[in-house]
């Protein structure tokens, strides 16, 4: 995803803990956190002022992912990081996890705006392969997710079948 961007004008802000995310957009900001001065929500915060396309972000573990969120729905789209689930909809509820690290109140409705596509690679180094690619439809009637299989065509646009709404049980963690 990350060369395609670098193909753009786009002003790039990749924010992450430890250098991983490798982009060679002409329009890059590279930030990392710093112990005792800067943290991942520090710098989503900050990364606002320079006035990004898209805000990249290593891997989200922790209340940060409130922050991003934010980040992404305020006219900052083009956003990307990672989360470890199994499952796309794993993906959405480690992400409600994350956020009730800063809110006891989960915003679901913004998280289903927000997040567009869950996309789930499995397998380890080379042989890592796309298992699982859905498109989040917002909110069904009982407030669960509504997701949809998203299928990438040859031109690579993504076709989708008819929406399925998904049932979202807390994990039983």
């Amino acid at each position: 995803l990350l060369a395609e961007v670098a193909k753009t004008s786009d002003r790039v802000v990749i924010i992450e803990d430890t250098r991983e995310l490798q982009c060679a957009a002409p329009n890059l900001v590279a930030m990392r956190t710093k112990d005792g001065v800067a943290s991942l929500s520090d710098l989503v915060r900050s990364s606002l002022r320079l006035r990004p396309d898209r805000i990249p972000i290593g891997e989200v573990r922790g209340s940060e992912a409130l922050d991003l969120l934010k980040a992404w729905g305020t006219g900052h789209p083009g956003g990307v990081g990672t989360i470890h689930a199994g499952s796309a909809l794993g993906a959405l509820r480690r992400l409600e996890q994350l956020i009730q690290e800063a809110v006891v109140t989960v915003p679901r409705a913004l998280i289903a705006e927000t997040i567009d596509l869950v996309a789930v690679l499995s397998g380890r180094g080379a042989a890592r392969r796309l298992s699982e690619l859905v498109r989040v439809e917002g909110l069904g009637p009982g407030g669960d997710y509504r997701v949809v299989t998203a299928i990438v065509a040859p031109d690579a646009s993504l076709l989708t079948p008819a929406a399925k709404e998904s049932p979202h049980a807390p994990d039983p963690a």
